[in-house]
C-alpha cells in the first residue's frame, strides 16, 4: 500500500482544481486514476487497539490498516444514529442542511428537502468521472438507493440471526441483546460481505473501481460466534468510568434528549451484573468484525490492485457502553460523536496520527481530491489531503454534530461545547476532563471561548424533513417533528 512520496502526493493533489478544464478521459487516464476500497463499520466507538478505547480490545487488522495510512483520533459523525450520519457523509450536506435529522430510508433522502434532492451521492459522483462503483451491506441506512451503485451486493434484512427468544434485554423499540450466537461465522451477514467483496477485489476491472463494504457488527444485538466471546473473560475486564451524578450540572434539555427507556442503563447493569458481560460482547463483535476486515485486507494487498488503492475505514458514530448511564448512541456526547476514521494508500506515509478534529462529512471532499476529481461546490465538507501530508499541518476547522434542530456540539482539539435549541449550554475541557464530568458552561471565565465557539455552528437549521423520523425518543416525537 505503499507508493508515490509525500512531495509526489502534494503534486497530485494540486492537480484536482486543473481537472476541471479537461475534456472527457481517455480510457489510458481513467486506468491511471487510483481505487477506492470503502470500509463501513456500524456503531464502532474507540474500543481498538489503535485508539486505546478499551485495554482488552483486540483490532490486530483495524490497526494494521492505521499503520500504513492515518488515523484520525479526533473524527466525529454529523449526527449521532446511523441514518442521518450516513445521509451526510454521502451526500457531502449536513444534517441542519438537509433537515434529515433521523432514520431515513434510503430511496427517501432525496425526497428528503430541495438541498437533499439537489445533492449528487459521493457513488454518483465517482460513477460520473468514470469510476465503476460496487458495494455491498450497510452503507446508506440500510444499503444503497436504487441505482446508486453500479454493481450491487445488496444486503440481508436485520442485523443477522436472532436466537428464538431474548436472552437478557426484551423491550420494544431496540435489538439490544448479548450472549455467543449462532455456532459458525459462516451464518452472519458480514462473513457474506466480506467474501463478496474479496471476490470482486479479484476481479479483472477496466476502470477505477469504487468498493464500498458496510460492515454490520458491533451493532446490536451483540451476538457472534462463541468462539470470539472466549477470547475475553469477563471477569477480568475493565468497565467504562462512569460518575452516578454524572447529570448533576446538566441543563433540563440535555437530561431530556439523554432518555432511552427502551436501553439498559448503566445502574441497571451494575445492579444485574450484566456490565462485564456486554462488555465482553461488545469487545467479542469488535474482534469478529475485525477478522473480516482484515480478510478483505488481505485480498486487496495481496492482489493487483495493491499499489493503485486508497483503503478508507470509518464508522457512523460511536457508542455508550455504560459511561453517562447508558447503552446507546444517541447523544452529543463524546462517546456517541467520536469514531475510527483511517485513510492508507499510495502517498500516505504509515503510522501517522492526526489529533485535528475532522468529521465523516469530510470524506467525501478527500476521496475526490485523492482520485484526482474536480471538487463537488456542494460539499460542506473540507478535504483531508492537508493532514494526509502532515497529520500537523494547520487546520482551522471544528468537527459539528447535530442531534435534532438546534441542537449541536462543536468539537476542537481541546473543547466540546454543546448548544441546545432553547440556548442551553455544556462545554468540556478535554485537558483536564476526558469524561465529560463537569460542565463548565456557567463559568463567566469560559464567556470568550464559547463566542469562538459558536462561530463553528451552522447558519441554517433547516426544518425537520417529513421522511426523516426518530421513534425512540419521545422528546424529540412531541418537540421536534411538530415543527
Amino acid at each position: 500500500m505503499t507508493g508515490l512520496s509525500r512531495r509526489s502526493f502534494l503534486g497530485l493533489a494540486g492537480l484536482t482544481g486543473a481537472s476541471m478544464v479537461l475534456p472527457r478521459l481517455s480510457y489510458a487516464a481513467k486506468a491511471a486514476r487510483p481505487n477506492v476500497l470503502f470500509i463501513a463499520i456500524d456503531d464502532l466507538n474507540d474500543w481498538t487497539g489503535c485508539l486505546g478505547g478499551h485495554p482488552s480490545a483486540l483490532s490486530p487488522n483495524i490497526d494494521r490498516l492505521a499503520k500504513r495510512g492515518v488515523l484520525f483520533s479526533n473524527a466525529h459523525c454529523q449526527a449521532p444514529i446511523c441514518g442521518p450520519s450516513r445521509a451526510s457523509l454521502m451526500s457531502g450536506l449536513r444534517p441542519s442542511t438537509t433537515g434529515i435529522y433521523g432514520q431515513i430510508k434510503d430511496d427517501d433522502i432525496k425526497r428528503a428537502s430541495k438541498a437533499a434532492e439537489e445533492c449528487t451521492f459521493l457513488p454518483e459522483y465517482l460513477s460520473g468521472h468514470g469510476y465503476k462503483t460496487m458495494g455491498i451491506g450497510k452503507l446508506f441506512h440500510n444499503h444503497a438507493p436504487r441505482g446508486v451503485l453500479d454493481v450491487s451486493g445488496g444486503r440481508r434484512g436485520g442485523f443477522g440471526p436472532k436466537p428464538p427468544e431474548r436472552w437478557h434485554w426484551d423491550r420494544d423499540g431496540t435489538s439490544t441483546d448479548w450472549g455467543p450466537f449462532p455456532d459458525r461465522d459462516e451464518e452472519m451477514p458480514d462473513y457474506r460481505s466480506a467474501q463478496w467483496a474479496i471476490e470482486r477485489l479479484h476481479e479483472k476491472h477496466e476502470a477505477p473501481f469504487f468498493l464500498g463494504v458496510g460492515f454490520v457488527r458491533p451493532h446490536v444485538p451483540w451476538h457472534v460466534p462463541k468462539k470470539w466471546f472466549d477470547r475475553f473473560d469477563p471477569k477480568d475486564l475493565a468497565l467504562p468510568p462512569y460518575l452516578k451524578d454524572d447529570y448533576a450540572d446538566l441543563p433540563e434539555i440535555a437530561i431530556k434528549l439523554a432518555e432511552m427507556p427502551m436501553m439498559p442503563t448503566a445502574e441497571w447493569a451494575k445492579d444485574n451484573k450484566e456490565w462485564h458481560s456486554i462488555v465482553q460482547a461488545y469487545l467479542a463483535c469488535v474482534a469478529f468484525v475485525d477478522h473480516y476486515v482484515g480478510q478483505v485486507l488481505d485480498a486487496l494487498e495481496k492482489g493487483r490492485y495493491a499499489e493503485n488503492t486508497f483503503a478508507v475505514l470509518w464508522s457512523d458514530h460511536g457508542y455508550h457502553l455504560g459511561e453517562k448511564n447508558r447503552f446507546t448512541k444517541h447523544s452529543l456526547w463524546e462517546r456517541a460523536t467520536r469514531a475510527p476514521l483511517i485513510i492508507a494508500g499510495p502517498g500516505i506515509e504509515g503510522g501517522g496520527v492526526c489529533h485535528k478534529p475532522v468529521g465523516m462529512i469530510d470524506l467525501y471532499p478527500t476521496l475526490l481530491d485523492l482520485c484526482l476529481l474536480p471538487a463537488n461546490p456542494q460539499n460542506e465538507g473540507h478535504s483531508l489531503a492537508p493532514l494526509l501530508a502532515n497529520p500537523d499541518a494547520d487546520w482551522p476547522h471544528a468537527a459539528l454534530t447535530t442531534y435534532g434542530r438546534g441542537n449541536h456540539a462543536v468539537r476542537t482539539e481541546r473543547y466540546r461545547y454543546i448548544v441546545y435549541e432553547d440556548g442551553s449550554e455544556e462545554l468540556y475541557d478535554h485537558q483536564d476532563d476526558l469524561d465529560e464530568w463537569y460542565n463548565r458552561a456557567n463559568d463567566p471565565a469560559y464567556a470568550s471561548l464559547k463566542a469562538k465557539l459558536k462561530q463553528h455552528l451552522p447558519r441554517t437549521n433547516a426544518p425537520w424533513s417529513p421522511q426523516s423520523h426518530l421513534d425512540v425518543n419521545a422528546y424529540f416525537i412531541g418537540q421536534q417533528r411538530r415543527r
